[in-house]
């Protein structure tokens, strides 16, 4: 009679000279697992984002106020002078040729350039992995801040009536006129500092994203080593 025979071991498994399965090579499992696991760290979770994205936009939108108190304390006073002509009252600049209204634009733009500038740095060093949602908050909430500082400073400012302010303070006497933005093109000019300071920092100091053309290490040797060829050194 003849033994019986010893199947052979499956194809995908490799017998060891002592008869049983080789156990997977060493750093393999751990380096497989080391992957999946930085896989599932990559990011924020799409609603962690969201949240903050959503904080982003109100904490900036809200700055605004800051911006409107600021543009109306610096801003500089338009005089109007007001008088009667055949009964009506009559109000007209003081000065025809004075730079005041065209002042008045340009501390709004020069206070909303140097809001742009701290809003992008506080989004990036609170939140420096922020996505496509966290920038796109930042851009709507400086547009929503600018708003909101323009109506704060008119709220402020001088009566928009200037007929009754006239007539309150008398024929020829000289009075501010109510705080107007001229150029509404002004109101873009913190969210475009805001976006262009963010897309800046994000290039020069952002993480980077690994290499996909990186080789991948070797799970024999997951430290690098050459595989050993037998010979001496």
């Amino acid at each position: 009679m003849t033994a019986p025979l010893t199947p052979p071991p499956p194809p995908n498994e490799h017998s060891s000279p002592h008869g049983g399965p080789v156990p997977p090579p060493v750093g393999a499992h751990a380096v497989g697992t080391a992957h999946d696991h930085h896989g599932e760290q990559d990011g924020p979770g799409m609603l962690t984002e969201a949240r903050q994205a959503a904080v982003t936009l109100v904490a900036v939108a809200l700055s605004g106020a800051l911006l409107g108190v600021l543009w109306w304390w610096l801003a500089p006073s338009v005089p109007l002078v007001g008088d009667v002509v055949d009964g009506s009252w009559v109000v007209y600049l003081k000065d025809s040729e004075g730079e005041q209204a065209v002042g008045v634009d340009g501390t709004f733009t020069l206070l909303a350039l140097g809001f742009g500038v701290i809003s992008a740095l506080a989004v990036f060093l609170l939140r420096r992995r922020g996505g496509v949602p966290l920038v796109v908050a930042l851009g709507v909430g400086a547009f929503l801040g600018s708003l909101l500082a323009w109506k704060v400073g008119v709220w402020l400012g001088p009566g928009q009536d200037v007929i009754a302010h006239a007539r309150e303070v008398g024929r020829g006497t000289t009075f501010s006129a109510p705080l107007k933005l001229g150029a509404k093109g002004a109101w873009l000019a913190w969210p475009f500092a805001a976006l262009v300071m963010h897309l800046g920092l994000t290039g020069l100091f952002g993480p980077r994203d690994p290499d996909p053309y990186a080789p991948d290490p070797d799970p024999q040797h997951p430290q690098g080593l050459p595989p050993y060829d037998g010979k001496s050194a």
